[in-house]
């Protein structure tokens, strides 16, 4: 079996995004989590689902708790300020590269 190689991704943890497509389209939140080897995202607050929980412990309630889902990366765009959801270029000065908005050319 070919080992899957993990992606490099221009998004990063605590970015603002938006979901372009799925059931929440259109909501806004923080990224939580980036699982790089599956080219999924964590939304806060989006994509929520009902997970059955095991008790752990005397004090940890078990039951139905609902949690965020992972969303592929594609599905998401990060929002700049300015203009909204967008995509992001680079720009490099050189020796320090920035991301910037494709539409307004802002650093992000």
């Amino acid at each position: 079996m070919a080992e899957t190689a993990e992606h490099k991704f221009k998004l990063k943890k605590d970015d603002t995004v938006e979901i372009i497509a799925g059931k929440d389209k259109g909501k806004r939140g923080r990224i939580l989590k980036i699982l790089r080897d599956k080219d999924r995202v964590v939304v806060e607050g989006a994509n929520i689902v009902k997970k059955a929980k095991k008790r752990k412990n005397q004090q940890d309630r078990g039951g139905i708790v609902e949690i965020e889902a992972a969303l592929h990366i594609s599905n998401v765009a990060l929002v700049c300020k300015k203009c909204g959801p967008t995509r992001i270029g680079y720009k490099i000065s050189g020796e320090t590269k920035t991301r910037v908005c494709r539409k307004c050319g802002e650093a992000l």
